[in-house]
C-alpha cells in the first residue's frame, strides 16, 4: 500500500470542514457537492474489501429516489447483496477521517479484517443519469487506481442491474453473463417463453404504461424493449426527454401523494407502474370505473407472485416450503391474507430439483416446472429489480388472465397513516424485532403500546431515518380516522421523549392534500384549499431496508422477498 500516493491523490479529493456522514442502508447520501472526497475513499474500501473476499466488488453512485441535485454512493458485496455490516463501519470511519488521519484508518481497517494487501483486487463501477454522476465516478476510479486496484466501468446502469453483474462475475458466469447484453436476453428469454403459454389475447392484459421518473430505468428500458416486445407492449413516460429526475414523478412520489406522476394520462382500468430513479423500486396503480385512483404496491406484489408459485409447485407435486419475508411496513391485511391462504430465494438445491422436473415430468406437470424455471430466470436474485419484477408481474397476471382490478381485489389494505417527526439526534431511537418495538429511550415503547390498546386491528410503530435527523412513525387501525389519530398521538409521544424540535405534530393534514384527494374522487374543481371537511387519505410506503440474510436474494422490488427451501 503505497501511503505517500494515497495521501497525495486525498489531497485532490479534499474532505469538507465539518461535514459528517454515515453509511447506512443506503448507502451514503447527500448534496452531490459534497461528496467527491467520499467517492475517493470508497474506491479505495472497494479494494480493501476485493482483495479480503478475494471477490469482485461493486460501486454505485445513485441516490436513488432523492432529488436531483442529490447524489450517493454504496458498495456491492460478492453475491450481489448489501455491504457487510462491519464494513459499513468502516465505510463511516474512513469517510468522516481528517486528512492527516487516512493512512491509519486505512492501516487499521487492513490489520482489523486481516487484508492480504498483495492479493489483486477488482471492482466493477456503475452510475446513474445525474448531471454529477460522471465526475463522481471517475472520483470512485481515482480510489481505485491508487491502490493498486483493477477495474471495469460500466457506465450508466440500474442499480439493480450492477448488483446482477457482480453475482455472475463471482459465480463465473453460471448465474448469467456479467453484461449489460447478457442480463437483457437472459430475463426477456425468460419471459417471452412465459407468456407463450399464456391462454389470454390481444392487448387487454400485454400493455403497459411505464412511469420512469426521468432517471436510468428509461434509458434501460428502452434498450431492453425490443427483447420482449413480442411479449408486452410497454409505453415510457417521464422518460428524461424533459423534467428533472423524481420530480413529480417515481415510484416514491406516486406512493406518498396516491396519484398518477405528472404527465401521464390515464384512462379508467388503464394497468400502470412507476419505477423510482435507479430503477430497483416499482409499484402499480390505476383509475377504477369511477375515477378514484388504487395503489398497488409491494405487500400485493408479493402476494400476487406467492400465490402463483405455491400454485405451480401443487401442480408438480413437489412439497416445497414458500415463505415470504415482510418488513414492518407490511400492511395488517397482507400478513393475514398471507398467513391464511398461504399457510405461509431460491437457495441453489431447490432451482436445480425443478430444472430437473421440467425434463423429467410429463405434460401438465413439465409444463408448470418449466414455468416455474422461467419464473427462477426472470428474477435477479442478486437485488430488488423494477425492470425483472415489472417483467415478472406482467408474466403472472396474463398466465393468470387476471386484470389489474382482480389483482387488487386479493384483499382490501387496513387504512394506514405515515408521519415524520423531527429531532435534534435520530440516534436517540434505537429498534428491534425488525425495527417494530423501541429499545430507547426508556418509556417510548410502553406509551406507543398504550397508545395502540384504544384503537381496534391497530398497530404503530417507530425508525430513525437512515439519511436525516426524523423519525419515522407508521400507524394502522381498523379506520382512516382511527389510524390519523394513532399516527399523532404516537407522533407526539416521540416529540416529548425522544427530544422533538421545532413545532409539535399537530392533527389533521394540509389542505392542499385535502383538496387532491377530493378532486381525485369526484372529479376536478369539486374543491379547493378553502374547504372545509373531514380528511380521508389512504397513504403507504413500504420500508425498503434489506433484510440480511445468507442466501437470501430480492425478489421483489426490495419492498418484500420470498424464499423457497426444502
Amino acid at each position: 500500500m503505497d501511503l505517500g500516493a494515497i495521501t497525495k491523490y486525498s489531497a485532490l479529493h479534499a474532505k469538507p470542514n465539518g461535514l459528517i456522514l454515515q453509511y447506512g442502508t443506503a448507502g451514503f447520501r447527500t448534496k452531490a457537492e459534497h461528496l467527491d472526497h467520499v467517492m475517493f475513499r470508497m474506491g479505495l474500501l472497494a479494494v480493501l474489501r476485493s482483495k479480503q473476499t478475494k471477490s469482485t466488488i461493486g460501486v454505485m453512485v445513485t441516490a436513488s429516489h432523492n432529488p436531483e441535485e442529490d447524489n450517493g454512493v454504496k458498495l456491492v458485496d460478492p453475491l450481489g447483496e448489501m455491504l457487510a455490516p462491519s464494513w459499513e463501519e468502516h465505510a463511516t470511519c474512513l469517510a468522516n477521517a481528517e486528512e492527516q488521519d487516512m493512512q491509519r484508518v486505512l492501516i487499521d481497517i487492513s490489520e482489523k479484517e486481516a487484508v492480504n494487501l498483495q492479493q489483486d483486487a477488482f471492482v466493477v463501477i456503475g452510475r446513474d443519469t445525474r448531471p454529477s454522476s460522471e465526475k463522481l465516478s471517475q472520483s470512485v476510479i481515482d480510489g481505485v487506481t491508487v491502490l493498486g486496484g483493477q477495474f471495469h466501468d460500466y457506465g450508466l446502469l440500474t442499480t439493480p442491474q450492477l448488483h446482477y453483474m457482480v453475482y455472475c462475475r463471482n459465480t463465473g458466469g453460471r448465474y448469467g453473463k456479467a453484461t449489460i447484453e447478457g442480463y437483457y436476453q437472459k430475463l426477456s428469454k425468460a419471459f417471452v417463453e412465459l407468456t407463450k403459454q399464456a391462454s389470454c389475447s390481444g392487448d387487454e392484459y400485454r400493455s403497459l404504461k411505464v412511469d420512469c421518473a426521468n432517471g436510468i430505468g428509461a434509458l434501460k428500458l428502452r434498450e431492453m424493449e425490443h427483447y420482449f416486445s413480442q411479449g408486452l407492449s410497454v409505453q415510457l413516460f417521464n422518460d428524461g426527454s424533459k423534467g428533472k429526475l423524481n420530480h413529480l414523478c417515481g415510484a416514491d412520489f406516486v406512493k406518498s401523494h396516491q396519484k398518477p406522476p405528472q404527465g401521464m394520462e390515464i384512462k379508467s382500468n388503464e394497468r400502470c407502474c412507476s419505477f423510482d430513479g435507479d430503477a430497483d423500486r416499482i409499484v402499480y396503480y390505476y383509475h377504477d370505473a369511477d375515477g378514484h385512483f388504487h395503489l398497488i404496491d409491494g405487500d400485493k406484489i408479493a402476494t400476487l407472485i406467492s400465490s402463483f408459485l405455491k400454485e405451480l409447485l401443487v401442480e408438480i407435486g413437489e412439497s416445497l416450503n414458500i415463505g415470504v419475508v415482510q418488513t414492518a411496513y407490511a400492511n395488517g391485511s397482507s400478513t393475514r391474507y398471507l398467513e391464511e391462504v398461504m399457510k405461509a430465494l431460491f437457495s441453489t438445491a431447490v432451482e436445480m430439483k425443478i430444472k430437473q422436473s421440467a425434463e423429467q415430468l410429463e405434460d401438465k406437470k413439465r409444463k408448470a416446472a418449466k414455468m416455474l424455471e422461467n419464473i427462477i430466470d426472470l428474477f435477479n436474485q442478486a437485488a430488488g429489480d423494477a425492470i425483472s419484477d415489472m417483467l415478472v408481474i406482467e408474466a403472472i397476471l396474463a398466465l393468470k388472465g387476471l386484470t389489474v382490478q382482480q389483482w387488487d381485489a386479493l384483499y382490501t389494505d387496513l387504512p394506514n397513516r405515515q408521519l415524520k417527526v423531527q429531532v435534534a439526534d435520530r440516534r436517540v431511537i434505537s429498534t428491534t424485532n425488525a425495527e417494530r418495538q423501541a429499545v430507547t429511550p426508556p418509556g417510548l415503547q410502553e406509551a406507543i403500546n398504550d397508545l395502540v390498546k384504544k384503537y381496534k386491528l391497530s398497530r404503530a410503530f417507530v425508525r430513525p431515518s437512515g439519511t436525516e435527523d426524523v423519525v419515522r412513525v407508521y400507524a394502522e387501525a381498523d379506520s382512516q380516522e382511527s389510524a390519523d389519530h394513532l399516527a399523532h398521538e404516537v407522533s407526539l409521544a416521540v416529540f416529548q421523549l425522544a427530544g422533538g424540535i421545532g413545532e409539535r405534530p399537530q392533527p389533521g393534514y394540509k389542505a392542499a392534500e385535502t383538496t387532491r384527494n377530493i378532486n381525485n374522487a369526484f372529479g376536478p374543481g369539486t374543491a379547493n384549499e378553502h374547504t372545509v371537511l373531514i380528511q380521508c387519505r389512504d397513504g403507504s410506503r413500504s420500508f425498503a431496508k434489506e433484510t440480511r440474510a445468507l442466501k437470501m436474494r430480492s425478489a421483489v422490488a426490495s419492498h418484500w422477498k420470498l424464499i423457497m427451501t426444502n
